[in-house]
């Protein structure tokens, strides 16, 4: 990379229209974010100074922005991609695209477009990985640990196997997850083995120079059609001490890695709903003002990844009984999604509802965090109501 030109695209334009499957990238919330083509190059995330200074090093009239789905596992290899032609938009009023090296999107930008569903999945076609006793089996070995008080929280997930029988498309599939979510952070990077697509309802951090916004969830209960039932399910999470407990834990830790990058630092006093497509969750809103020199939000990443909302407390404790009960790598799920740009300005989400389609074949992800009050038929119950909102966005690709 040598240099990068920058053009006013109109406000309107769809950022969806620029993502290129399968090596490209999306991260938009409310049509604000990053997508692109195929890297031009991988940058090493574990190094933040360093990536900054290389987009710095190119940036013309708008700053150079690397993208990226980390692993869960926060000691691998990770990297962030910069596109060779990527539209960024991160107001309502500009949209740049930025070309590296006088390249040229190769192919030109389409819309997005989707066609009618395809019929559900059928049992023959879906592997649960653990099957739901065995999950149901590593609760209950989580709530013992719990009461030994080896840990205080573990977030447990599960996955299904997909065999569709027909490619699948990732475009096609973000579109459908932003349709039906639109507050959600839609999301496509490429992994190892094939795509992962999926929209977050978690923001993990933001940085606007000075400023940082954090927003964890946890705890959550099922959405109903029927308005009075919705309600009562909605106070019932508010209510809830098994809940409330597990938000609080996320929000102690996240405070805790905050508070020392922060000259300000505030929170929502006590927790607040927030209502998703399918979900009620809690939520508490973090703002802040960073001490100056402000860390980059790759360097935030770094320090709050993995909190308890995906992991558990204590943080090593809980990540040894993940390794010890969950049977599969969970590679980008649960990871660190988002882009960062040459002043260090980033957004950053978890990677949750959400899946790695790899051709016909796709491997979707649902977890549950684990306290000592859990019980393990209301947390398979759980991960099942998540994988079926799922599957049937997955009908759309």
């Amino acid at each position: 990379m040598t240099s990068t030109s920058a053009t006013r695209l109109g406000p309107s334009f769809d950022l969806l229209g620029a993502y290129v499957a399968p090596d490209g990238h999306v991260f938009a919330k409310r049509g604000i974010g990053v997508a692109g083509g195929p890297p031009i190059a991988r940058l090493d995330a574990s190094a933040p100074g360093e990536v900054v200074a290389r987009l710095r090093e190119v940036s013309g009239d708008a700053p150079a922005v690397a993208v990226g789905a980390l692993p869960f596992d926060a000691s691998a290899d990770a990297a962030v991609d910069v596109a060779a032609t990527a539209v960024v938009r991160v107001d309502e009023d500009v949209t740049w695209r930025i070309d590296v090296d006088g390249s040229s999107p190769g192919a030109p930008f389409e819309r997005v477009t989707t066609d009618a569903p395809h019929e559900a999945f059928g049992a023959p076609q879906l592997r649960p990985v653990p099957a739901p006793e065995g999950y149901a089996d590593a609760v209950r070995t989580v709530t013992e640990a719990i009461r030994s008080r080896d840990v205080r929280k573990v977030v447990l997930a599960r996955t299904i196997e997909v065999d569709a029988g027909r490619g699948l498309d990732p475009r096609a599939l973000a579109a459908r997850l932003r349709a039906v979510d639109p507050d959600a952070f839609v999301f496509a990077a490429p992994t190892d083995a094939g795509v992962i697509v999926g929209a977050s309802p978690e923001l993990l951090v933001s940085r606007r120079g000075r400023e940082v916004r954090a927003n964890p969830l946890a705890g959550s209960a099922p959405r109903a059609g029927d308005p009075d039932e919705d309600r009562e399910l909605a106070r019932a999470l508010e209510a809830s001490g098994k809940d409330r407990e597990e938000h609080e834990i996320v929000v102690d830790a996240v405070a805790d890695v905050l508070r020392p990058f922060c000259d300000e630092l505030r929170w929502d006093p006590e927790p607040v709903l927030l209502e998703t497509a399918n979900v009620w969750h809690l939520s508490t809103r973090f703002h802040g003002v960073l001490r100056d020199p402000a860390p980059s939000s790759l360097e935030l990443v770094r320090a709050l990844h993995p909190t308890p909302a995906v992991g558990g407390t204590p943080r090593g404790a809980a990540l040894a009984m993940i390794d010890e009960l969950e049977p599969f790598d969970r590679g980008r799920y649960a990871g660190p999604v988002g882009w960062i740009d040459a002043t260090g300005d980033g957004e950053w989400a978890i990677a949750l509802r959400c899946a790695e389609l790899r051709g016909e074949h796709a491997t979707s992800y649902a977890g549950a965090g684990i306290v000592r009050e859990s019980d393990p038929a209301a947390e398979l119950a759980e991960t099942d109501r998540k994988f079926r909102a799922f599957l049937d966005a997955l009908r759309w690709s």
